[in-house]
């Protein structure tokens, strides 16, 4: 499948503009081959291409609506790594695995303040079309810790940390959930005071195992985790 990135408005698709110049330019794909367009919001097109000189177009020949979407639904809130190709790679193999949410996080011990978010959002899109997503992820601007509170239910949210001196819970002891939130803490981790103040806020604390992983790696397993039960059933 050939799929891109647009919009599908009464029984029509247009083509995001960078998606159409790398259609034209990169792929030099011809006229008539059959595409699929997808808004990112679980609607799809096919059809035709169409092309008229920098211009690519397509020829609606079916739309589907509502397709089906990953669940449990997935929202992770993660902090930046200093070297933000560790947090991109997170983003990207998240997405592959189905995460519905991410929220860049500001922590204590964030060593990385200022982060693209357009460029996370651009990273976020690419790997839906190349795992072939119809759901889009949302991705937050970057949040504080105590502004993030603000907005989940804690019923449904968990914190991962390494200080074993404190409670956690066994990641399988966790209660199947048609939506979840994970919070991920920075190089270094959260601090005890942040850990405290979330527990406060009734978020329950658990163990990603007995190894100490890196945050993107957190990340990425958490995803995989949650991957898992959705192919599971």
């Amino acid at each position: 499948m050939k799929l891109f990135f647009g919009e599908i408005n009464n029984g029509k698709a247009i083509i995001n503009d960078e998606e159409q110049q790398h259609i034209v330019k990169v792929l030099r794909m011809k006229d008539g081959e059959e595409i699929h367009v997808t808004d990112g919001k679980g609607n799809i097109a096919s059809g035709k291409l169409i092309i008229e000189g920098k211009k690519a177009g397509l020829e609606v020949s079916e739309i589907k609506t509502n397709t089906t979407d990953f669940n449990p639904r997935l929202h992770i809130a993660i902090a930046p790594t200093k070297n933000i190709d560790r947090i991109e790679f997170f983003v990207e193999k998240a997405v592959e695995m189905g995460i519905s949410e991410i929220t860049i996080l500001q922590t204590e011990k964030t060593e990385r303040k200022n982060i693209n978010i357009d460029k996370i959002r651009k990273q976020a899109v690419a790997a839906s079309k190349q795992s072939l997503r119809f759901h889009f992820p949302v991705i937050n601007d970057t949040m504080k810790l105590p502004d993030f509170l603000k907005n989940i239910d804690p019923e449904h949210t968990f914190v991962a940390h390494c200080h074993e001196n404190l409670e956690r819970i066994e990641l399988q002891n966790i209660p199947s959930l048609e939506q979840i939130t994970f919070l991920i803490g920075p190089e270094g981790d959260f601090s005890e005071k942040e850990i405290q103040f979330l527990s406060d806020h009734n978020i329950k604390a658990v163990s990603l195992g007995n190894q100490r992983l890196r945050t993107e790696t957190a990340g990425v397993f958490v995803a995989a985790w949650n991957y898992f039960n959705m192919m599971r059933g």
